[in-house]
């Protein structure tokens, strides 16, 4: 068992849960995630496993077949798997955003219909706030729907949609000034529909376009995609909790306990940056002795350590914050912003350790220097987590002169 990254007062189920989680990981992914990435190849044995292990219900409650399991017990899932592979951890994380929206804010028809076969694994779930002109500036968002009797009709192009093309469930953002007069604030006239349609590329369902894979630097096998809509005719009982007006609340409520997995992500990653680091550092030897020796690489060791150790705790805390029932986007904003930067500080060194074979596909750390940049831009970049932390900060501090 590894010293690093430990979580106290774990339940005997969740570290059996864990175990189990971690042991996938050792035998199933990091393997073969080497040779998936390069190929750029979606990991479907490996989804097929995590399936069978019931990971894509983990927080789905029991009453819809899930393990109805924390918000802790699925982070430090998440940070197992993403410290096999990171793709994987986005695939589950996408789709567990989703379910949570669904269990949080959907009709009760709407837990029912969609929630059971999300536990399964059988309904895979994607959400879709990005488009192409407007980055981390949601209110400028510009899809929009118009009620049309019982239907609304969707116009728009998305972006940025990890499980685009594999998923059969997408919660998608966009403008619905009906019901909500001219001057209204943009975030109070946003709605959230729950658009099904089948797995792939093309024209997926008649208005329904998803052009194909972006092709990426790093985060690959999961694909990410656009989202063209043309004529999108969705029912009125597809809104996300039967009433509109409540798409931006409901998609930040989302985006907050992903950012807690983001952070787990680069928890993840880091930890598997370290474990490259260290073993490869007593391997290694120059001037008569393993480099590890050298005092260089041994403080460069304990930096690492000590951010993967840091960050682990920041992002256990914002998880167990969300579970007690308690606002936490300052800790969430604080773990995603540190877990991300430090996992990227952490592989650079795992990498600088290696030396010229951490350029070479044959190491895993040169797949690693290549994921670890999504990590600072994905459910909100270091300077919107900035933001958002200064201004929770100017509430929870405010000076009474």
């Amino acid at each position: 068992m590894a010293r690093l990254a430990q979580t106290a007062g774990l339940t005997d189920i969740q570290q059996e849960i864990l175990s189990t989680v971690r042991d996938f990981v050792d035998k199933e992914i990091i393997p073969v995630a080497t040779e998936l990435e390069h190929r750029d190849e979606y990991p479907q044995a490996i989804v097929d496993g995590l399936k069978e292990l019931g990971l894509f219900g983990l927080m789905i409650p029991e009453e819809y077949g899930g393990l109805g399991e924390s918000l802790l017990t699925y982070a430090l899932c998440v940070e197992e798997i993403a410290r096999g592979w990171m793709s994987v951890s986005g695939i589950i994380n996408t789709h567990f955003i989703v379910a949570y929206m669904l269990k949080q804010h959907g009709t009760e028809e709407q837990k029912e219909y969609f929630l059971p076969r999300m536990a399964a694994g059988d309904v895979r779930g994607a959400f879709s706030m990005s488009e192409p002109g407007l980055g981390s500036d949601v209110s400028a968002i510009t899809s929009k729907a118009v009620k049309d009797g019982d239907e609304y009709v969707l116009n728009g192009q998305k972006m940025w949609l990890t499980n685009g093309g594999t998923s059969t469930l997408v919660a998608v953002l966009v403008r619905s000034d009906e019901g909500h007069p001219e001057g209204t604030a943009p975030h109070k006239s946003m709605t959230t529909f729950l658009v099904e349609k089948e797995p792939g590329f093309g024209e997926v369902r008649p208005g329904l376009t998803i052009p194909g894979k972006i092709d990426k630097m790093g985060y690959k096998g999961v694909d990410t995609t656009e989202l063209i809509m043309d004529g999108l005719r969705i029912p009125a009982n597809r809104v996300l909790g039967g009433v509109t007006g409540r798409g931006f609340y409901q998609m930040m409520d989302g985006v907050e306990v992903g950012r807690v997995n983001v952070a787990a992500r680069g928890c993840g990653v880091a930890q598997r940056a370290f474990e490259l680091g260290v073993q490869y550092a007593q391997q290694r030897h120059t001037f008569g002795k393993q480099i590890a020796q050298h005092q260089a690489i041994q403080f460069k060791l304990a930096e690492m350590a000590t951010k993967v150790e840091a960050a682990h705790a920041m992002m256990v805390n914002a998880a167990r914050k969300k579970d007690s029932g308690e606002r936490n986007d300052l800790e969430a904003g604080m773990a995603k912003y540190l877990a991300s930067e430090y996992c990227k500080e952490v592989v650079e060194d795992a990498f600088r350790i290696h030396g010229g074979y951490g350029f070479s596909k044959e190491y895993e750390i040169e797949r690693l220097y290549r994921e670890a940049p999504m990590l600072l831009i994905g459910e909100g970049t270091a300077e919107i987590q900035k933001m958002i932390i200064g201004r929770r900060l100017l509430e929870e501090y405010r000076f009474q002169g």
